[in-house]
């Protein structure tokens, strides 16, 4: 993609690459809820992106190099989009992010919950993850932990809180 850029400032550019409202969270959701499909991108957002957004930020982030494409061999119209080296890399950036909004902003306990995994954790913990990202997008072999098992498995017992607190509210 050949952009140009308003200035060579690294700050400058990361955001002109990732600044806009939506691409960080087309990348989360890839991430983070192993979403490979245009439609479970689209049905899974807990923010709604609108379905020409959505198709607009996954070409513009294959396009930066952030995501790669390819086809689906199960399906002739579907695609695959997985995860490159530097989108993997984000994870601490995503870590930092998420700790911010949960000091800062009126965050929901199912929602911050793997941010504060991910705090508490740590870099060890981003680098597990990021092995295992690998693993997931690019071929890599598997290592024994999965991160992203943990950050569900915290998720769904939280859930599982919020509802069970919600179903004695009702009783």
């Amino acid at each position: 993609m050949n952009m140009a850029y308003r200035s060579g400032c690294p700050i400058n550019l990361t955001l002109e690459m990732l600044g806009d409202r939506w691409s960080l969270i087309v990348i989360r959701d890839v991430m983070f809820g192993n979403r490979r499909h245009y439609r479970e991108l689209l049905t899974h957002s807990e923010e709604k992106i609108a379905s020409n957004i959505l198709a607009d930020r996954l070409k513009r982030l294959v396009e930066v190099g952030l995501l790669s494409r390819r086809d689906d061999p199960s399906h002739k119209q579907k695609a695959i989009y997985s995860l490159t080296e530097p989108s993997i890399q984000l994870v601490p950036l995503l870590a930092h992010m998420g700790a911010w909004g949960r000091r800062y902003t009126p965050v929901s306990r199912p929602l911050s919950i793997r941010a504060q995994l991910l705090e508490e954790g740590g870099p060890p913990l981003w680098e597990a993850f990021m092995e295992e990202l690998r693993a997931l997008h690019l071929g890599t072999p598997a290592p024994a932990r999965s991160v992203l098992a943990e950050l569900q498995a915290a998720y769904l017992a939280v859930m599982a809180q919020e509802e069970g607190a919600a179903g004695t509210l009702k009783a």
